[in-house]
C-alpha cells in the first residue's frame, strides 16, 4: 500500500513518475500519426482495441495512434476526464491471482459531435486517417435485424452513420484516399453491417457518394472479446491506494483479450502479426463460437442470477447449480450448433469461459449484463434453440433462461434498459396470466411461436421457476 506517498493525478507531465509505479508509455505520443477516429470511447474499446495500438507504438511504431470521438450528449463527460488527463487513463487488468496496471497512451485527441460535427468530419476527411472503428453498441446500427435491410428512420441526423456519411463524403470532396471503417460491436458480420448502414446513410445524400464509398471504403468483418465491467468508484480508490494514481476514470478488465480480424483494409493496414490477432478469411465461425458460448453464456446466467439475489457474476458462478446451469448450457445445448474453428478447441473455450465467468478479480456485474434483452437474445441464444429443435436437440436449459429474463422483466420493479423496453415489459406482465402471452414478442421470437415443443418447454419452463423459485428450477433443468 502508499498510503504514505502522495498520489500523482495522471498526465503527460507526470508520466516519467508514474512509469516508477507501473507500466506507462515509453514513446513520444507526440510523435503518432493520428490514423484511427474511433467513434464511441467506452470501458470497452479502451481495454481492447486501444491497448493493441498502445503496444504498437511501445514496439517503435508510430504510423498508429486514436483520436476519440462521441455523438451523444452523455460522450461529454469521458471527453472531459481524457482531457484533463491529456487523454491518457489507467487499465486494470484484473485476474484471479493477481492485478497488472498499464497507463495506455494511444487515445491522443477525442472530438465532441454533440453540439458541433465539424470536427469529427475534418478527422475522417483528414489524409492521416486510414480507419473509423466504432463501438456504438448492437442498437447503433440502422439495420432491421431481420431483414438486414437499412431502415432510414433510425438513421437521424445526429446518428453514427448519418455523421459517417458526412464525413466519407467530405474526404470525397476533398480528395482523400481509402479508407477502413471497423465495427468492435458484438454483431454477427459486423462489417456487412456497417457497410449496409453507411452505404444507406450515404444514399439520402448522393449516388456519387455511394459510388466513392463502394470504390474507396472497405468494412472488415471482426470479432472482438475482452470481459470489461463498469468502473466503480472503489476501483479509483483501489488504485490510488495500492499505487498512489489518481485517475478519474480508470478501465478495468479481466487479462483475457482475442481480436479475430478479416484481412481487408482499404487504406494503410494495420501490421495484425505484430499483434496477437488472429487474422482469417472467414470470420463466421469465430464469431458464432463467441455469440453463442460467451455472449449467450452471460445473457441466460444474468437474468436467473439477479433473481436469485445475485450481484456479480462470479458470485453467481460460485452458486453449485448456476454453475452446473452455464456449464450444461453451453456444452449440451450450444457446442453441437458450433462449426469447427481453427485453432479453438470448443472443450478448451467453455473451460476457459467457466474460469473467466469466476475470475473474482473483474468484479463484473450483474446489472450490466441484464441489458437488452431484445437485441441480445435472437442475436445469442435464439439461433441455438432453432438449431436444436431442427435436430430434435435439447432446448429445457435455453428455455428456462428465456423464462428467467421473462420473469425478471414482470416482477422488476425497474427493469434494465432495452431497445423494446415498454413491449418487453409488458408482454411479461401478460405473461403473468397467460405464460404464451410473452412469446408474442414477435420482433424476438418469430416463427418460434409456431413450434409446439418450444413453447412447450417455456410454459414448462416459467412455470417452475414461479413455482419452485430459481434454484428447484435450475437444478431440474440440469
Amino acid at each position: 500500500m502508499l498510503h504514505d506517498v502522495a498520489p500523482l493525478a495522471v498526465s503527460a507531465a507526470t508520466l516519467p513518475a508514474l512509469g516508477d509505479r507501473v507500466d506507462a508509455p515509453t514513446y513520444d505520443r507526440a510523435a503518432l500519426r493520428r490514423s484511427i477516429v474511433h467513434i464511441g470511447v467506452g470501458g470497452f474499446h479502451r481495454a481492447h482495441l486501444a491497448t493493441y495500438i498502445d503496444e504498437l507504438a511501445n514496439s517503435g511504431n508510430v504510423d498508429w495512434s486514436i483520436v476519440g470521438a462521441g455523438v451523444m450528449a452523455s460522450d461529454e463527460r469521458m471527453a472531459s476526464v481524457l482531457e484533463a488527463q491529456d487523454h491518457l487513463y489507467t487499465l486494470i487488468s484484473r485476474g484471479a491471482a493477481e492485478t497488472h496496471v498499464t497507463i495506455i497512451g494511444s487515445i491522443v485527441d477525442f472530438v465532441l459531435a454533440d453540439d458541433d460535427p465539424s470536427p469529427l468530419l475534418d478527422r475522417i476527411a483528414s489524409p492521416d486517417t486510414q480507419i473509423v472503428s466504432m463501438t456504438i453498441t448492437e442498437g447503433g446500427y440502422p439495420v432491421d435485424d431481420t431483414t438486414g435491410e437499412f431502415v432510414p428512420s433510425k438513421s437521424l441526423s445526429t446518428g453514427v452513420f448519418a455523421l459517417l456519411a458526412l464525413g466519407l463524403d467530405r474526404r470525397r470532396h476533398n480528395g482523400g484516399g481509402p479508407l477502413t471503417v471497423m465495427s468492435c460491436d458484438n454483431i454477427m458480420t459486423n462489417g456487412h453491417v456497417a457497410r449496409t448502414a453507411a452505404l444507406g446513410a450515404a444514399a439520402l445524400h448522393s449516388g456519387e457518394l455511394v459510388d466513392w464509398i463502394e470504390q474507396n471504403v472497405r468494412f472488415p468483418n471482426s470479432m472482438v472479446d475482452r470481459i470489461t465491467p463498469a468502473t466503480t468508484p472503489a476501483d479509483g480508490e483501489w488504485l490510488e491506494g495500492t499505487h498512489g494514481i489518481a485517475d478519474a476514470w480508470p478501465v478495468v478488465a479481466e487479462p483475457f483479450r482475442q481480436w479475430v480480424v478479416e484481412d481487408d483494409f482499404g487504406g494503410d493496414r494495420l501490421p495484425l502479426e505484430s499483434l496477437d490477432v488472429i487474422i482469417t478469411a472467414d470470420i463466421d465461425p469465430y464469431e458464432l463460437t463467441k455469440l453463442r458460448l460467451l455472449n449467450a453464456g452471460h445473457s441466460c446466467l444474468a437474468y436467473l442470477a439477479a433473481l436469485d439475489g445475485f450481484e456479480r457474476v462470479d458470485a453467481a458462478m460460485a452458486d453449485p447449480a448456476l454453475r452446473e446451469f452455464v456449464t450444461q448450457l453451453l456444452h449440451v445445448e450450444a457446442k453441437p450448433t458450433l462449426p469447427a474453428a481453427a485453432g479453438i478447441d470448443l472443450d478448451d473455450y467453455i473451460a476457459s469461459l467457466i474460469e473467466r465467468f469466476s475470475n473474482p478479480g473483474v468484479g463484473d456485474q450483474i446489472s450490466r449484463l441484464c441489458l437488452d434483452g431484445t437485441a441480445k437474445f435472437p442475436k445469442f441464444l435464439l439461433p441455438t434453440v432453432r438449431a436444436q429443435l431442427d435436430g430434435s436437440g435439447h432446448v429445457g436449459r435455453s428455455t428456462l433462461a428465456l423464462a428467467g429474463w421473462c420473469e425478471y422483466l414482470a416482477t422488476s420493479e425497474s427493469p434494465s434498459s432495452d431497445p423494446q423496453l415498454e413491449l418487453a415489459v409488458e408482454a411479461a406482465r401478460r405473461s403473468l396470466e397467460d405464460p404464451r402471452a410473452f412469446l408474442a414478442l414477435g420482433g424476438v421470437f418469430g416463427d418460434l411461436v409456431d413450434s409446439p415443443t418450444f413453447v412447450d418447454a417455456f410454459v414448462a419452463a416459467l412455470t417452475a421457476l414461479r413455482r419452485d423459485g430459481v434454484q428447484s428450477a435450475v437444478r431440474s433443468a440440469t
